[in-house]
Formats: C-alpha cells, structure tokens, sequence
C-alpha cells in the first residue's frame, strides 16, 4: 500500500481543485456574477468538494475521512445540479455545461472509488498507530 502523506498529493482532491478553479472562472468571467445567490451558493458547493476532501484526510481516521468523502461527494452532486441552473438560465453555454458536468460525474465516480478502497482496506488511519 503506498503511504500518502499529504491531502496534495490525493488525485481527487487535484481534480476538485481544478473544477473549484473552473467554477470561479465562470463566476467572474460570465453573466453569473449578476445572479449573487447562485454564484455563492456554487461557489461554496464546488469548494466543499475539495475542502471536505482535505478536512477527512487531515482528521487521520479511515471512519472519518470515508464520512468526509461522502460530504464531498454530496456537494459534488450539489455542484453539478447548480451548473444545470447555470445552463438553464444561460450563464454557460452546451459546451461548457458538457465539460463541467463531465468533470463532476468523474469526481464523483473517483470518490466513490476510493471510499470503496477504503472500504476494502485494513488501513486505520494514522493517530491508531
């Protein structure tokens, strides 16, 4: 079993971060700005992918970090049915809506993946050393 020491390190959590980045694009790039309430609220969701990412991780527990997954993988969801709203009300084009959607429904499945990795592993979490 490789040992990851940072939440960095984690493809997951980069994928997040990337998406984040993508979000906030489009949020300062596009009409969305105007439509305050959406622009917080996707913007909250697709930060609590990554976040909640990180804060399991860091917790050092594998009950924890798996229950910490979950919430991300929950404001995954949360995020991708915001891009619809977006799509909807024509803040983002077919094109774009297409890629983001794409991107959440990978991070979602590598989520789900690795909470069934952890599942399947004799792995603890550091602080029960």
């Amino acid at each position: 079993m490789v040992t990851i020491k940072r939440f960095e390190d984690l493809e997951i959590w980069q994928l997040a971060r990337k998406l984040c980045n993508d979000i906030y694009y489009i949020m300062t790039t596009t009409s969305l700005k105007s439509d305050y309430k959406l622009s917080d609220q996707i913007n909250g969701s697709s930060g609590s992918v990554m976040d909640n990412i990180a804060e399991g991780f860091e917790r050092d527990g594998k009950k924890e970090f798996r229950q910490f997954l979950s919430i991300s993988k929950g404001s995954c969801g949360e995020t991708r049915s915001q891009l619809c709203r977006a799509f909807d009300r024509k803040y983002i084009d077919q094109e774009k809506f297409e890629e983001l959607n794409e991107k959440t429904i990978l991070i979602s499945k590598k989520i789900s993946s690795f909470i069934n990795y952890l599942n399947n592993s004799n792995y603890a979490g550091t602080k029960y050393k």
